[in-house]
């Protein structure tokens, strides 16, 4: 007999996912104890859980895996290959439509960017205090994208506007926004996509006290700390529009003393959606405005759950003793201001539960 962990461990499904199929009857483990209410799972399980998990990655429909377990080890094996193929032929099928609909959407793009007119940035020269632009980017700096694919997120965008600079960044899963005060624009909106190795040396350069001076020259973008600089052309793509991506609505808030909440999320319940998923939290409000670590038996409706080493990143980057963690449903993503400063926050998208 198998204990619930190994099958998790040898299978790829995680011990959440496991309890999940055997409340819904797919995978019902041979033996559970009466008293602990641990699961055991016999050899021939074993099997079946891999079945399971391989059939889950691919998206079959779950009555559909019903009957393909309930098949799996008959001597017919006709009805198991039918659901296959069927199965297979509705992705095929998708991927068909999916082409279909990203040619029309890029015949669009093409459209609309043949017929904008290629927008010249001026000259814009402005200055701002050192520890503020400091601590905006290390505000938003956790959040900037690695993934090669999309080199669009592969910075920090600086959006100037008014007496305030903007910086964003966002790698789709996790966005972080932070403002400072400026001086010394007064023109027009400007955006820039600075890429992040330039970044970190403009802020390796932000150890004072004093005013530094920020420039964008066309592609090229310098901040000058006294008689240093870092300098550099910006990246030539666009940067999605942040503000398109906040939440419209608060939702239920919670204020966290951060070093007791950062411990409970580090030692607290986690869950696992199996091989290569990363460990979430799953996180929930109470009514008295309490934020509570929920467990897998916990079947509140409004439970979130989101990767923890992104919530740990979050807190730390908030950089108070105490955050303001807000909640709503388990599709809209949390949000972590600082209680001090509303135009400093981060936002982590909610990761789909299997129950």
């Amino acid at each position: 007999m198998y204990g619930i962990g190994e099958t998790a461990r040898d299978s790829g499904l995680g011990v959440s996912a496991l309890r999940f199929y055997d409340r819904a009857g797919v995978l019902v483990p041979a033996w559970v104890d009466p008293v602990s209410g641990y699961r055991w799972y016999a050899p021939e399980q074993l099997e079946e859980a891999r079945v399971l998990a391989r059939l889950r990655r691919a998206g079959m429909p779950l009555p559909d895996i019903r009957l393909v377990l309930a098949g799996w080890s008959g001597a017919d094996t006709d009805l198991v290959r039918k659901l296959l193929q069927a199965h297979l032929c509705r992705l095929e099928q998708g991927l068909s439509d999916a082409r279909g609909e990203f040619s029309a959407l890029r015949a669009l793009l093409d459209h609309r960017e043949n017929a904008m007119t290629s927008l010249r940035i001026d000259t814009v020269r402005l200055s701002s205090a050192a520890p503020e632009l400091a601590a905006a980017l290390d505000a938003v700096r956790f959040a900037a994208s690695t993934a090669p694919e999309l080199p669009m997120l592969a910075g920090v965008l600086f959006d100037i506007e008014g007496d305030g600079l903007h910086v964003v960044a966002t790698d789709r899963y996790r966005m972080a926004v932070a403002r400072t005060g400026i001086a010394g624009h007064g023109g027009s909106r400007v955006q820039v996509v600075v890429p992040t190795p330039l970044v970190d040396a403009m802020r390796a350069l932000l150890d004072g006290e004093g005013p530094v001076r920020l420039s964008v020259d066309g592609d090229r973008v310098t901040l000058e700390a006294g008689d240093r600089q870092a300098a550099g052309p910006c990246l030539d793509h666009d940067f999605p529009d942040h503000r398109r991506l906040l939440p419209r609505v608060a939702g239920r808030r919670a204020v966290v003393e951060v070093a007791a909440f950062r411990k409970a999320v580090e030692t607290g319940p986690v869950r696992s959606e199996g091989a290569g998923a990363p460990d979430l939290s799953v996180l929930r409000v109470e009514d008295g405005g309490t934020a509570t670590l929920c467990t897998d038996d916990d079947a509140d409706p409004n439970r979130v759950a989101v990767n923890r080493e992104f919530l740990l990143d979050a807190l730390a980057a908030g950089a108070r003793d105490r955050l303001i963690l807000e909640i709503d449903t388990p599709t809209t993503p949390i949000t972590i201001r600082r209680p001090d400063d509303e135009d400093t926050f981060s936002l982590l998208m909610p990761v789909r539960m299997d129950d």
